[in-house]
């Protein structure tokens, strides 16, 4: 992951310990990433690796549309890295827990766009504001989740 380009850094504060955050981080990705007809269908035109959903989102080596687990350090980090005919990509997800029981999420994005459709598909993903809207949704449902597993 720290060979690839930085591109940007998103952070939630949890109203919920780091073991619920924990919870509700796999539980989103799963929901999230996980698979479906579209997903699938999507990670295939784009040339992706991984196309369909292996295992738990909580287990290294297991897949999800367009992402492979490369390494889980339980209950704190999640890596999830993949790459297409455009870009070479990885998402990293981190816990870390706060005072009186809170918690925070943060979800690091790095990303190669290598060539001149990589550029362009950079442009689509980024200059359009898709990955912000989609990376803080995600971590929308983090918090949503892991506040109504300690509700």
């Amino acid at each position: 992951m720290s060979s690839l380009p930085f591109i940007d850094e998103h952070a939630v504060e949890v109203n919920a310990p780091a073991s619920a955050a924990w919870r509700a981080l796999a539980e989103t990705t799963e929901a999230s990433f996980g698979g479906g007809p579209l997903k699938e269908i999507g990670a295939k035109i784009l040339g992706c690796r991984e196309t369909s959903t292996a295992g738990r989102a909580d287990v290294a080596g297991s897949t999800v549309p367009g992402f492979r687990v490369e390494r889980v350090d339980a209950p704190t980090e999640m890596l999830l890295g993949g790459r297409h005919r455009f870009a070479r990509y990885a998402l990293r997800f981190r816990v870390d827990p706060e005072s009186r029981g809170s918690s925070k999420v943060l979800a690091e994005t790095r990303a190669d766009f290598p060539g001149v459709h990589g550029r362009a598909y950079r442009a689509l993903v980024l200059g359009t504001r898709a990955h912000r809207v989609i990376v803080r949704r995600i971590l929308g449902s983090v918090k949503a989740r892991a506040e109504r597993i300690t509700a």
